[in-house]
């Protein structure tokens, strides 16, 4: 089945054990209209803590297998997930509330 096809309201994460890091994962969300975030951090929010507790360790090195790749460096501190990566400027903007 396309994912294209699945009837969600945002998205679906896929995840797998990895080879050279912790944990491989992708993220798409055809439902608001993103066919594939290629390096999403809020999905690793929810990741992080799962590969964590089934690992048994709070560092983890995770990697996004999308067409442009995503690298993160991942940290359980508390009840706080932290992640680093590389990262370029995609945009800049202001928001007006």
């Amino acid at each position: 089945m396309a994912l294209g096809k699945i009837d969600i309201d945002f998205g679906v994460i896929v995840t797998a054990p990895g080879n050279e890091v912790d944990f491989v994962s992708r993220f798409f969300a055809p439902g608001a209209g993103i066919p594939e975030d290629p390096a999403c951090g809020s999905a690793h929010c929810t990741l992080i803590p799962y590969w964590a507790d089934r690992l048994g360790k709070n560092q983890l090195h995770a990697y996004q297998i999308s067409a442009r790749k995503g690298e993160f460096w991942c940290e359980i501190k508390g009840d706080r997930v932290l992640m680093s990566g590389k990262a370029v400027t995609y945009l800049k903007g202001e928001i007006n509330i």
